[in-house]
């Protein structure tokens, strides 16, 4: 439901006038365009792990302090309509290093990635980092990999010079296992042990890259992606809760009766300083001009997030499990200040980030992800965007055309506004067919270029009282009412 009683700004004050009216007080928006620099951008990207909508302050969690995040998105731009390109994570970060839709490798049909050796991103395949690399650009991975396992898979295979963090899905905090299995912390090729709660370790770790790139006067991309705020849910100095899952009995690193909002909070204001020291490093090198910096998550948040206007959650097709936060600050060129409606998602920053590298996607593996450069620096007028997504768990399909969204769950199918109603309430399939209609048909032809799913992915159930919950009263047999008619 809308919390409006922790919200008190409405939403349309909140995402049309937040950002520039008091980030732009903050840090003084200019709005004037500057010179093009002579020099190739330095890229810092950062992603956090399952993050909700509005669980940084400049996107209005109020009982969040976010400072360096928000000094990002002061800096720069603010999306309003940021998407990503799955509600889970491996798929979206297949997305994000291809710049094409994760359905056409075999990969993007594991959701997520969970054990499967023989699966993970193609070495052979283009990538941001191998791209970069021949327009001259060094590259380091920091934190979360999750598209494949050694022998056959890894960063260093896909583009990365040197690689620091872990390979799977999640890791203890404290420990860095996953579960009762071995460490999984990793300097490049070579398995380590080393002391410490994650999130710091990683930030340091991007500190020591930029710090030893600012020396070499290369241009680089380090891909900075921290596990927090995913479960399990530890803060810092919560080691004895480390232990206490290590148990044998315990729910393990799932932690289905473990945390709470206080620790949640505690682990985005970590990550949160974590990034400033980044941003320090930055600005101590002489660096932050020509560099860009852009902040998101891979997904929507999951059990303590904020995912407000919207509902839903992480594997979710549902607004709060595909909009998450993103911002971008590149100070030479990008104005301050500025929030933009432009639509997005995961796998435009491939195309856009070699384009402000001067070059482009391999021909032969062309983006599906649009360039976002004119929006960003040059205030172009937004584009109208076509944008699909499938998730095989609930059978859940999705496409968004212009403000109008066409979402299938199990044989429930819906058409909605998702500008003028976020909470995804009002069912339009009746009174705009024609609509509904086009966008199934769009889906349909759309899936037919992409890879079939396969039996062998993760999938997920809903529960049913929660379908019900959000659609609505139940009929006898407890479905919500007026579902629609099945896979149209």
């Amino acid at each position: 439901m809308l919390k409006t009683e922790k919200h008190p700004m409405t939403r349309r004050e909140l995402l049309r006038g937040a950002a520039t009216g008091m980030i732009g007080l903050a840090m003084g928006a200019e709005l004037t365009k500057p010179e093009a620099p002579g020099k190739l951008p330095n890229i810092v990207f950062i992603v956090a792990d399952d993050l909700g909508y509005a669980d940084v302050a400049c996107y209005g969690r109020p009982d969040l302090s976010t400072p360096n995040i928000d000094r990002i998105a002061a800096r720069g731009v603010r999306f309003l309509q940021g998407y990503a390109n799955s509600a889970v994570c491996s798929a979206t970060r297949t997305a994000l290093i291809t710049g094409r839709y994760q359905y056409r490798l075999r990969l993007g049909l594991e959701e997520p990635l969970a054990g499967n050796l023989d699966v993970g991103l193609p070495p052979e395949h283009p990538t941001l980092p191998s791209l970069l690399k021949k327009a001259g650009y060094s590259s380091t991975l920091v934190g979360k990999w999750h598209l494949g396992t050694l022998p056959k898979f890894g960063p260093l295979k896909s583009g990365y010079d040197h690689f620091y963090g872990f390979r799977g899905g999640a890791v203890d905090y404290f420990s860095h296992a996953a579960g009762n299995s071995r460490e999984d912390l990793w300097d490049d090729d070579v398995a380590i042990h080393q002391a410490g709660y994650l999130t710091g370790l990683l930030g340091s770790r991007a500190v020591e890259v930029v710090n030893g790139y600012a020396k070499s006067g290369r241009p680089f991309l380090v891909s900075l992606h921290f596990s927090a705020p995913h479960w399990p849910w530890e803060a810092p100095g919560d080691e004895a809760e480390s232990e206490r899952l290590r148990q044998q009995g315990s729910t393990g690193l799932f932690d289905f009766d473990g945390g709470s909002q206080k620790t949640y909070q505690k682990m985005i204001e970590e990550l949160d300083r974590q990034i400033g020291r980044v941003l320090q490093a930055l600005d101590a090198n002489g660096l932050t001009e020509n560099t860009m910096v852009i902040f998101t998550s891979d997904n929507g948040g999951e059990r303590f997030a904020d995912t407000w206007p919207f509902t839903g959650k992480k594997t979710e097709l549902l607004e709060g499990g595909l909009r998450i936060p993103t911002v971008i600050s590149w100070p030479a060129r990008i104005p301050q200040g500025r929030t933009s409606e432009q639509v997005a998602i995961s796998m435009d920053w491939m195309p856009t980030l070699l384009a402000a590298a001067g070059t482009e996607p391999d021909a032969a593996y062309p983006a599906d992800g649009m360039n976002l450069l004119p929006q960003l620096t040059q205030n172009a007028a937004a584009i109208p965007r076509k944008l699909f997504w499938r998730y095989k768990a609930n059978a859940q399909r999705a496409v968004r055309v212009g403000d109008y969204k066409f979402l299938k769950i199990l044989d429930h199918t819906f058409l909605f506004n998702v500008v003028e109603d976020p909470l995804e309430r009002a069912n339009l399939k009746e009174r705009k067919k024609d609509v509904y209609q086009r966008l199934v048909r769009e889906w349909h032809e759309w899936n037919a270029t992409m890879l079939p799913e396969v039996k062998e992915s993760y999938t997920h159930s809903f529960d049913g009282e929660e379908l019900a919950d959000h659609f609505g009263a139940k009929q006898s047999d407890g479905t919500p009412d007026n579902p629609g008619p099945p896979d149209e």
